[in-house]
């Protein structure tokens, strides 16, 4: 069978932290978008596929003309609606993949990905079939309780920030994420931030860190769009 790979691009979340009234991923660095960058950086990738990108259900004829048309991605085979939660977008981007080997997951909202990085995830996930970027903390943490004292200080060479894309192996991820949504309608009461924790807490798998880039970050408050200018 040959390999492919697709691409699931999250666009659906509406950034309160930015306090903007224009969704953080369509805000613009140096005149393009800021899903633009995570977008190019598929298309540009040999052996990306496809890219499925998933937008707020209101965006989806603009994230059409504005962003995939306007700009020519080619690529960009399917638009769908988001959900309420971060899971919810990825769990309907996955059901919109018809075949697939490998898929990875990325927030638009993380618009330096880099091509280094994504062949870095290629390898880890074709050896581990599930993979994170992210980096190695340059600060110590604290780990605090629910009254703001700290009553636990890790080990910092131990403790990643995590970053996206988050790569796996198609059937892995999209059996994890029906598992993990029949439970959520069981009753399931749970916090998931990240796809890995999917993976972790509904399957044996583990899941193997790769080296993405601190340069890597994403927008998320005005004075990351700052930050970002100068990484352009």
């Amino acid at each position: 069978m040959t390999e492919k790979n697709v691409a699931i691009v999250l666009s659906a979340g509406r950034g309160k932290r930015m306090n903007c009234e224009t969704a953080k991923q369509y805000l613009m660095i140096k005149e393009k978008p800021v899903i633009w960058y995570s977008l190019q950086a598929f298309e540009q990738c040999p052996f990306i596929d496809e890219i499925v990108l998933v937008s707020g259900e209101r965006d989806i004829a603009f994230c059409r003309e504005q962003i995939v048309e306007k700009y020519g991605f080619q690529k960009v085979n399917r638009i769908v609606a988001g959900g309420k939660e971060r899971y919810h977008s990825v769990y309907n981007g996955l059901h919109a993949i018809e075949d697939c080997t490998f898929v990875y997951i990325h927030d638009g909202a993380r618009p330096f990905l880099t091509q280094e990085i994504l062949l870095r995830a290629r390898e880890a996930v074709r050896e581990y079939h599930a993979c994170v970027v992210g980096m190695p903390v340059k600060d110590t943490i604290k780990i605090s309780d629910k009254e703001g004292f700290g009553v636990q200080t890790p080990d910092r060479s131990l403790v990643w920030q995590v970053q996206t894309p988050q790569v796996f192996a198609y059937p892995l991820i999209r059996k994890a994420y029906d598992d993990l949504m029949e439970a959520l309608q069981n009753g399931l009461e749970t916090v998931i931030t990240d796809d890995a924790m999917v993976v972790e807490r509904m399957t044996e798998q583990k899941v193997k860190l790769v080296e993405g880039a601190y340069s890597n970050i994403k927008i998320t408050t005005p004075e990351d769009l700052v930050i970002a200018e100068n990484f352009c």
